[in-house]
């Protein structure tokens, strides 16, 4: 089975491993040793609550427990730009008009904004290609919301998560090379791999402070505003079954949107329930009771957190679960868990 924890000092060959397959526009996973081991350490000060608000990183990892190998990961940003700007765009409206001459015109723009300061950001999935199968996305990216579930008060009223933009086979954004390109003059992965390692100061400096008209860009760059990497479809079609919703605002590189939904009405948050766990018999009918379905369950640890899936009915007092998933979870018989169903009833 599959079971998600948090990182430990020991995961950095495999999350350097991952990172080195994400190919461009995952800037919160660089394939850069020194990076990603800070990022464990403020992992770890997070869960030993040690790290301050501006700093607090919760990074988990997706198990194969039949291997013991890492084979994805996620994360949360519990406040965003407040040790450093948030930069993105937010795509409006710039209106011209001339009583006289009877011309109105509505140009599209898109503003530089740190709208987002102080959200919760959900950031740095990502999932080995071989395991992409048996719902093992669905477990890794949304073990994170009913962790947001359980400890409410580490996070903000609003949660983000900025999806990678539309790449071309080679890698390239037609955003960047219509707009950044002229600014920045340097390679789009270039730019991102700089992002990545935390070297944010040339943003500020190089970024245009006045809108950016976007009538004249490039159609092809045009395009690309809002839309979303080939690999992040899944990801969007996810977090919108969740409640997020693209309003306005994009990746100031590739323009991938930005995805935002308050915390209290994400799903997993709304719908989750509190139960005490049954542990049974290792050897359940086959087939299961008619309305059983799939069921994200978690421990309630903070430390120790642990999140898996497991069949139970669709209505219950009690939460079953199996030995071995009981042990994954390390939850004992009586102990409360947190609990959701996978997919939004229908």
């Amino acid at each position: 089975m599959f079971y998600v924890r948090p990182i430990a000092r020991e995961d950095l060959p495999a999350l350097l491993s991952l990172s080195e397959r994400t190919g461009a526009g995952l800037t919160t996973l660089p394939a850069n040793a020194e990076r990603l081991e800070g990022r464990i350490e403020r992992s770890l000060a997070s869960f030993a609550r040690k790290a301050a608000r501006s700093d607090e990183c919760y990074v988990f990892v997706l198990v194969d427990g039949a291997s013991g190998n890492v084979v994805g990961i996620s994360a949360i940003e519990a406040a965003v730009g407040l040790s450093e700007p948030w930069y993105n765009y937010h795509v409006g409206t710039q209106v011209h008009a001339s009583r006289e001459l009877g011309v109105y015109t509505a140009a599209p723009t898109l503003f530089l904004a740190n709208d987002h300061t102080g959200h919760s950001e959900l950031c740095s999935l990502f999932l080995d290609a071989r395991y992409r199968r048996a719902r093992n996305g669905p477990l890794i990216s949304k073990a994170r919301l009913l962790f947001i579930a359980e400890f409410a008060d580490r996070f903000g009223a609003k949660v983000i998560a900025e999806l990678r933009g539309k790449l071309d086979t080679d890698g390239r954004s037609a955003f960047w090379e219509g707009l950044g390109r002229h600014f920045f003059a340097m390679e789009y992965s270039r730019a991102d791999y700089l992002t990545g390692i935390g070297r944010k100061a040339f943003i500020a400096e190089l970024m245009p402070r006045h809108p950016v008209y976007t009538q004249l860009l490039p159609a092809e760059a045009r395009a690309a505003i809002g839309q979303v990497h080939a690999d992040s479809m899944p990801a969007r079609a996810m977090l919108e079954s969740e409640g997020f919703r693209y309003e306005g605002y994009v990746d100031i590189f590739d323009a991938g949107p930005t995805l935002e939904c308050f915390r209290d009405n994400i799903r997993a948050v709304r719908e989750s329930l509190t139960l005490p766990a049954k542990i049974g018999e290792d050897d359940p009918a086959p087939d299961g009771p008619p309305d059983e379905i799939i069921w994200l369950v978690v421990s309630r640890s903070f430390e120790r957190f642990r999140a898996a899936l497991a069949p139970a009915p669709a209505r219950l007092a009690q939460f079953p679960l199996l030995p071995h998933t009981a042990q994954a979870l390390g939850v004992l018989d009586g102990d409360s868990v947190r609990a959701v169903p996978l997919a939004p009833r229908r």
